[in-house]
This record gives structure tokens, C-alpha cells and sequence, in this order.
């Protein structure tokens, strides 16, 4: 057996912390060898990242290493010198991190970040470095690249900032990449762009990765292997195929059970999230660590420490019951009838738009102005703003106790129209009209009652949630604001929509910052419920949550629509979130719908090309699915509003019809009842078109 490109061993670090010592890992090992790829898998505070700065040598001052060992091509990494730790990273060990938008620096043109390991490492000049990088830039599949060298970061999209990542962290032609989450912030068409790149990569030049992820989708897609982090312990670990069709310990059973299944004959009504909370990790459980959130747990896991053992062929799970569960499934969740949103409820309207459009002008102040000379009259000035069209011309309706799922890939237009629909944005046309009242251009002095009973989540709760006030402050200023409660009962209030939203009555002291990021989203969630709103619009409001929390929130959202009779727009990029909670599902590209009709309606034939390419890009967290032919756009999507004369969809779709497409709109046809597409394509042609979903 040739020697591991990483050879990890009994790695064990701990922190420093105001609240204690927090032990990050415990005796972590795995290796890598020449062209394969090891995912790392897990929830946040898993220990993740943890591994990933200890193979760079970037943890930080408080960190201690207790123990273990991390050996590159046979070099031990922690007996080496600074410099020549420093010599190997970004040359022979190269990162790809999650945010492209705290990676790329700003004030500098791409090409010279790219340039950089090259005029660091490998002493080049300018003049043969930029030669470099046109062709790393070629070879991710940049466009142009000439141009794009001397662009700055804020004009490319995020699948181009992400793809100039990993060109950057290619071009020394390292033997290890790690990935921290490279495309968790993607849609689902670039991610497929990115996880088609890696794999040519990896193939073509024997690349080494390091994969860190919590969607397994992803996973199943990129690694050869896989390694169960929990609480700083390996739980499992071995070939991808095997431990995802047959996994043994239950902690990775929970995490598949979590996952929304995208399947074109039907859905489970409810999801089966791993039950409890993270551990305290400066006060952990005795035993297994697990245990306290295991539908299985005896007297035994309490008391007796796990070890990692042998739990079939090429699998290790730190499980004594590893080998009697090998084929248990995971607790299916109990599934509570709706008791409100009758059928004759749900046939009244209780959102309704009527082309709706709304315009943003682009640049600053100065931006469009022209000056000139006119022979006779003189100088002039005058401005030609250009515009966007984030939203253009959109009709769609809402019932009560309904959930229209909204998707499309960013600058689709999908927050726009949400936030239109409550007003936070004004509309240039159409109509909004709430319970029967048009609001479209009520003065803010008037829309009391909508700031009442329509409400929002946003998507990331660090950003909408005030550091510096407490939980109960937090929920209780809606209470405040609109007069829902007596000055006496608000206390009590705020502790039922806790209660409500699954938290104690002790959360509503706390901060921000002592929740973590569920905790946080489901604080949001409360505050949006105060004022008993009828309507909520959900911006991908679970899109940055680990699996198992993701499920909580779903089940969350989703018991509150059937005991509260709430209606939601739920926006998202992820098809199979939005499968799994929405009743209706409207598609769209480029601020227009392209297809709208029924949930299950959407996701078999026929449908429009966009949303057959949405379902394919889609990872799924099972091996078996490798072979599914799968779409690949061509280039990224459009801003908004695209000014093409015909089809917005015409310059990537991989059905083009010809110059029908690009002259002419397409009309919207009737599918079957509720269910429209606007497409060119004969609706007999579109229904013979190979499912994507088994």
C-alpha cells in the first residue's frame, strides 16, 4: 500500500473558553490517499473546522494540542519549522473556505489574487504569472478570462467568486485541497457546476481532498469516504456507498433521517429530526457521548465508554449495538392532523397579486448621465439610469392555511417579490391586495393592519436579531408595538410564544449569542408569531441550518400552518425543502414565473426545461443516484429582468427550440388544473420527456 498524501492520527485538541475547557477533538484519525476524497461530516461544533485549521496550522492561540499526530507525504507537520509550514500552505496544501465574499479581498482585481501563491511560492514573475492564471482561470470554467483578471470581485457572481477560489488554491498544483463548505451559499445549478469541476479535477490531476460538509447530498456526490464527526468524536467511518445505504451508527441514521426526500410519487408528511440538543462540549455526558439524544440508548450507554470497532466490511462505528441496529431504521415522527384549513377555507384567497412589477436602478448618483454638445444649442446634460427588472409582471394567490413555495437560482427576483407582498419594498405597478383590501400603494400611516398580520423570517437570524437586547426583549417589542397584550400579561406572552416555538421560559433572558443557530432561527420565528399574523413570508429561513435542525424548523413551521392556520411564502433555492413544506410551488428565472401548479404536479413531466434542470441538479444523499443523467446549464443565470425579447430561459436552455425562443414570449398552457407553464415546447413533447425523479 503506497503511502497516505494525510495520514491523521489521535488528533485531540481542546479550547480555552470563558465558560471552561471545551474539548474540540478526541483522538480523530483517518487518511487520505493520492486522488481520493474524505468528507468530514457532522453539526456545527462537531469539530469540523477544527481539523481542517490543525491540518493548515491556523488554530488559534487558544487552542492546545494534546495529542495526535498529522503527517503530509510522510512529513510530520507539527515537528516542522514555521517557515516550512508556512512554505507548504497555499503551495503543496491549499484551501477553498465557505464565503467567497470574506475570501476574495475587495480592493484587488482577481487576477493578481490569483497570481499571488504563484509570485509568494513559486518566485515567478508578473509577466509569466498572469500567463497562469488565464489558464487556471480557463480551466474552472471562466469565461473571458483575459477580462475577468483585471475585474474586481463585487462584478462576478458568486459561482464565479467561488470558481476563482479554487483556482486560486489550484494553481501551485497542490497534492491536497481542503474544502470547508465550498458550496453551501450556492444554488443547486452552480453547486453541480462546481461538484462536476472538482471531480475533472481530482480525476485529471490525482488531487488529494479534504471535504467538509454537513450535506450529505453533496457528500454522495464527491467523496470516496466518509468520516462521522460528533462532539469532537468519530461516531463512524468508511466507504461513502456503504455507510449511506447501510449505515450503522445511529447518529448517522439520524442524520439521513432528517433529510427531505425528493420523490416524484409523494412525501412524507413529516420529518424525523434527531431529537435534543447539541452537548456542552466543556460538560459532556458519560459513556457514549450520543446517547442522550439516541432512540435506542440502554443502561449500558450511560456508563461504558464506545470505542471505535468493527461494524461490517470497511466500516468502524463507536457503537456496542452497531451490529444488532445494522438494519433498524430510524423512529419515524408522529404526524398530528391539521385541525384547521378546511377545504372550503382554502378555496378563498387570502394573498393575491396581479402583475406585479417592481424596477431598482443601477450605479450611484452619477451613473447613466451623458454630457455632450448639440450644434446650435449648446452643451447638455441629461440621464439614462439603467434599471433592472427584479420583478416583472408576476400573478400569483395564497389561501389561507396554504404554502406557496417560491424557487429559482439568487436574482431570480424571489426576495424582491417577498418583500414587496409586505410592503417593505414599494412596487412600480400591479397589484397587492391583503384580506380584500389593496394595499399596493396604501400610505405607511394605513398599513397597520398588514404590518399586523403579515409577518416575516429572514434567513439569517445573526444579522435580523438585535445583539444587544435579550430573547424576551427581542419577541416582546411586536407585543409592544402593535398593543397585543396588556403591559401585565406581556411577560407571560412572550413566555407562551416560546413555548410555542419549542424554547423554556429561561431563553428569554438570554442573548443572541448563547443561542445557538437554531435556537436563534426559532427566536425569529416567535417574534414573527407575536402579533398573530395570518401570513408569513419565509426567506430561505432554513437554507444555512445543519440537517438535523433544518428538520426541526420544518416540522416547526409546519405544525404552526396546521394548529394557527398560518399561510406562507416560502422562499428557497433548495427544490426538496421546498417539495417536502409547500403545497404549491411557483418557479422563477429572471423575476418572471415559469411554471406554477401543485407540489407533486412540479416534480414529474411534464415540466418546464428550468425546473427539470432544477430537479437534476439536485445532490442526493444516495450513491445509487450517481447515474442519473443530469443537466448542465450553461453559464449562470441573468440578473433579473432579462431584456431579451422572447424566452428569459432561451440563452441556457437546453431545449431551445430555435428563433421562436428568442423572438417571441412563450404562452402560459394549462398543464392540468392549478398547474401553468410558459413554454414554447408542445405540452405532448414536454410529457415524454424521461423523469428526473424515480
Amino acid at each position: 500500500m503506497s503511502e497516505p498524501v494525510l495520514d491523521v492520527q489521535g488528533l485531540t485538541i481542546s479550547y480555552e473558553t470563558p465558560g471552561g475547557r471545551i474539548r474540540a477533538l478526541d483522538d480523530v484519525g483517518f487518511r487520505i490517499g493520492a486522488g481520493e476524497a474524505l468528507a468530514i461530516v457532522g453539526e456545527s461544533g462537531s469539530g469540523k473546522s477544527t481539523v481542517a485549521l490543525a491540518v493548515l496550522g491556523l488554530l488559534a492561540a487558544e487552542a492546545h494540542v494534546h495529542g495526535g499526530t498529522i503527517r503530509f507525504q510522510g512529513r510530520d507537520l507539527d515537528a516542522l519549522a514555521p517557515n516550512d509550514r508556512r512554505a507548504l500552505r497555499g503551495n503543496r496544501i491549499s484551501v477553498v473556505f465557505q464565503d467567497p465574499f470574506t475570501s476574495l479581498n475587495p480592493s484587488l482585481p482577481i487576477g493578481l489574487q490569483v497570481a499571488e501563491p504563484l509570485l509568494h511560492h513559486k518566485g515567478m514573475g508578473r509577466d509569466d504569472a498572469h500567463q497562469r492564471v488565464l489558464a487556471a482561470l480557463a480551466e474552472v470554467g471562466l469565461p473571458r478570462a483575459d477580462e475577468l483578471a483585471r475585474a474586481y470581485p463585487h462584478q462576478l457572481s458568486g459561482g464565479m467568486q467561488q470558481r476563482v477560489l479554487i483556482a486560486t488554491a489550484l494553481i501551485c498544483e497542490p497534492a491536497l485541497v481542503i474544502l470547508d463548505e465550498p458550496t453551501t451559499a450556492l444554488d443547486v445549478t452552480i453547486e453541480a457546476q462546481i461538484l462536476d469541476l472538482l471531480e475533472e479535477l481530482r480525476r485529471r490531476r490525482r488531487l488529494s481532498i479534504l471535504f467538509i460538509s454537513h450535506n450529505l447530498g453533496v457528500v454522495s456526490r464527491l467523496s470516496d469516504a466518509i468520516c462521522v464527526l460528533y462532539a469532537g468524536k468519530v461516531l463512524e467511518t468508511g466507504p461513502t456507498r456503504e455507510v449511506l445505504l447501510k449505515p450503522s451508527h445511529p447518529y448517522t441514521k439520524g442524520l439521513l433521517a432528517s433529510l427531505p426526500r425528493l420523490s416524484a410519487g409523494g412525501r412524507v408528511p413529516r420529518l424525523s429530526p434527531i431529537p435534543g440538543r447539541f452537548p456542552n462540549l466543556a460538560a459532556l455526558p458519560t459513556g457514549c457521548v450520543f446517547h442522550p439524544r439516541c432512540p435506542y440508548v440502554e443502561d449500558r450507554c450511560k456508563t461504558e465508554t464506545q470505542t471505535l470497532a468493527e461494524a461490517g466490511h470497511n466500516l468502524r462505528a463507536r457503537c456496542w449495538k452497531a451490529e444488532s441496529l445494522a438494519g433498524a431504521p430510524w423512529p419515524e415522527a408522529i404526524h398530528a392532523q391539521s385541525t384547521v384549513g378546511a377545504a372550503g377555507e382554502r378555496a378563498k384567497t387570502l394573498v393575491r397579486i396581479e402583475d406585479l412589477r417592481k424596477e431598482f436602478r443601477l450605479g450611484g448618483m452619477f451613473a447613466g448621465v451623458e454630457m455632450g454638445w448639440t450644434k446650435g444649442r449648446g452643451p447638455y446634460v441629461r440621464a439614462r439610469p439603467m434599471r433592472v427588472k427584479a420583478v416583472d409582471g408576476v400573478t400569483l394567490q395564497i389561501a389561507p392555511g396554504e404554502v406557496l413555495g417560491l424557487v429559482g437560482e439568487s436574482g431570480s427576483g424571489k426576495s424582491t417579490l417577498g418583500r414587496c407582498l409586505i410592503r417593505l419594498l414599494e412596487p412600480n405597478g400591479g397589484r397587492i391586495v391583503f384580506a380584500d383590501q389593496d394595499v399596493t400603494t396604501a400610505p405607511e400611516r394605513k398599513l397597520r393592519t398588514l404590518r399586523k398580520e403579515a409577518q416575516i423570517i429572514f434567513q439569517n437570524p445573526d444579522s435580523s436579531l438585535n445583539p444587544r437586547k435579550t430573547v424576551g426583549d427581542i419577541v416582546g417589542r411586536p407585543i409592544t408595538l402593535f398593543n397585543a397584550a396588556p403591559k401585565a400579561e406581556r411577560p407571560r406572552r412572550v413566555a407562551e410564544l416560546l413555548g410555542k416555538v419549542g424554547l423554556s421560559v429561561a431563553y428569554a433572558g438570554r442573548y443572541p449569542h448563547q443561542l445557538s443557530g437554531g435556537e436563534k432561527q426559532r427566536v425569529g420565528i416567535a417574534r414573527a408569531l407575536a402579533t398573530e399574523p395570518r401570513f408569513i413570508v419565509c426567506d430561505e429561513a432554513v437554507s444555512s441550518l445543519d440537517v438535523s435542525v433544518q428538520a426541526t424548523i420544518l416540522n416547526l413551521l409546519s405544525d404552526l400552518r396546521d394548529n394557527l392556520g398560518l399561510a406562507y411564502l416560502f422562499i428557497s433555492h433548495d427544490l426538496s425543502v421546498v417539495a417536502h413544506i409547500a403545497t404549491r410551488i411557483a418557479v422563477m428565472y429572471a423575476g418572471a414565473v415559469c411554471e406554477e401548479g401543485p407540489t407533486q404536479n412540479l416534480l414529474k413531466p411534464p415540466y418546464h426545461p428550468y425546473t427539470e434542470a432544477l430537479l437534476s441538479a439536485i445532490p442526493l444523499p444516495d450513491p445509487r443516484a450517481a447515474a442519473r443523467q443530469r443537466i448542465r446549464l450553461r453559464g449562470d443565470a441573468p440578473g433579473s429582468g432579462s431584456s431579451a425579447r422572447g424566452c428569459r430561459f432561451a440563452h441556457r436552455c437546453p431545449r431551445k427550440l430555435g428563433p421562436i425562443c428568442d423572438e417571441q414570449a412563450p404562452p402560459a398552457v394549462d398543464a392540468a388544473p392549478g398547474h401553468r407553464i410558459a413554454c414554447h415546447i408542445p405540452l405532448d413533447e414536454l410529457r415524454k420527456i424521461p423523469p428526473v425523479l424515480g
